[in-house]
């Protein structure tokens, strides 16, 4: 009887945390390799700053490894070609939040 006891409230503890495993992601990410053109900026916190380039109607946010490369451009218009990536937000209801495109190994083309 303690055996039937045991594995039901085992089978229910399972099914209950079956859920919270997840199932499959999909993986929304898209890499390319890109030239773009903006305005260094510096955004965020002081424990959390980030660097972005805001294009005409683009903003690319550079990744933290990359962002001593820019830091002492800021408020200047460069030129960079990076691997883009394109990853679509969503909230925890599953409406759309827009899209974050980020860039990484960058190197610089030209500064204005």
């Amino acid at each position: 009887m303690s055996r039937a006891c045991f594995f039901g409230l085992f089978f229910l503890c399972v099914t209950m945390l079956m859920p919270a495993l997840g199932g499959k992601e999909k993986d929304t990410a898209k890499k390319n390799v890109v030239q773009v053109s903006g305005t260094v900026r510096l955004v965020g916190t002081s424990l959390f700053p980030e660097i972005v380039i805001t294009g005409s109607d683009k903003e690319w946010y550079v990744e933290k490894e990359e962002m001593s490369k820019l830091r002492d451009l800021q408020h200047r218009k460069v030129t960079v070609e990076g691997e883009e990536t394109v990853v679509e937000m969503q909230f925890a209801s599953g409406i759309s939040a827009g899209v974050r495109r980020t860039l990484s190994n960058i190197k610089i083309i030209s500064i204005e």
